[in-house]
C-alpha cells in the first residue's frame, strides 16, 4: 500500500489511492497526491450548500446529475484501465449529463459542469493544477467561486481543448446572474449566493 506521506514524490495511480484509509481525503493530479485536509471552513460549506441545492433542484425531473464532495472523479488520459488513472479529483460540485460516466464508486470521465470553492489549503491547486486538468479532461463549464472575495469565475471550454478568459461575478461589481451554457436553462442569482453570508 503506497503511502503518500512517506513518499511525496511517488506517481501514484487509483491502484494506490483505492487502499488509503477512508478517514484521509486525498486528490490524485498526474500521479501526484494532494491532501484534503484540513476540512473545509464554514463559509465554505455554506456556499456549497446552497449551489448544490440551487442545481439539484433545477435538474430534477430532468437527464443530468449533481453530486457533491466527497465524490471520486477518475479523470483517464486516454483508454488505461482505472487501477492505472493517474488522476483523481473530488470536486466540491460535479454534473453529468452523459450516465455512462457513472460508476458504482464514483464517475470515469470529465463531469459536464464542476464548481470548486476555493479555501486557503486548496486555492492553487483549483486554480492551476485542477483548471488545467479540467481543461485537457473536456469539462464544458467550469465555475471557481471565491468565498473571501464574494466572487465567481465562469470559464468555458472553446473548441481548441482550453478554457475561456473567463466571466468574472463580484460582490462589489458585476453582479448580474450567472446563466449556465451547459445547464440550459438555468441561471443562479448570484447577489441571492453571497447574502447573508457572514
Amino acid at each position: 500500500m503506497g503511502d503518500p506521506k512517506l513518499a511525496p514524490s511517488e506517481r501514484f495511480t487509483y491502484r494506490h489511492y483505492r487502499t488509503w484509509p477512508d478517514s484521509e481525503r486525498w486528490e490524485l493530479i498526474d500521479g501526484h497526491a494532494w491532501a484534503m485536509s484540513p476540512a473545509p471552513r464554514r463559509r465554505h460549506q455554506e456556499l456549497s450548500a446552497r449551489l448544490f441545492n440551487e442545481i439539484y433542484t433545477f435538474l430534477k425531473g430532468k437527464p443530468c446529475k449533481v453530486y457533491e464532495a466527497p465524490f471520486d472523479v477518475l479523470l483517464p488520459s486516454g483508454q488505461e484501465p482505472d487501477d492505472e488513472v493517474d488522476t483523481v479529483v473530488q470536486p466540491d460540485i460535479a454534473v453529468f449529463c452523459d450516465r455512462s460516466k457513472l460508476t458504482e464508486a464514483g464517475a470515469r470521465g470529465a463531469p459536464d459542469l464542476v464548481v470548486e470553492i476555493l479555501s486557503p489549503s486548496t486555492s492553487r491547486k483549483d486554480q492551476r493544477e485542477k483548471y488545467d486538468r479540467y481543461a485537457l479532461s473536456g469539462v464544458r463549464e467550469y465555475w471557481i467561486v471565491d468565498p473571501a472575495a464574494w466572487s465567481i469565475w465562469v470559464y468555458r471550454l472553446l473548441p481548441n481543448g482550453r478554457f475561456d478568459e473567463g466571466e468574472l461575478k463580484e460582490r462589489l461589481g458585476d453582479v448580474a446572474p450567472i446563466a449556465s451554457k451547459v445547464l440550459e436553462g438555468f441561471v443562479l442569482e448570484t447577489e441571492g449566493l453571497f447574502r447573508d453570508l457572514d
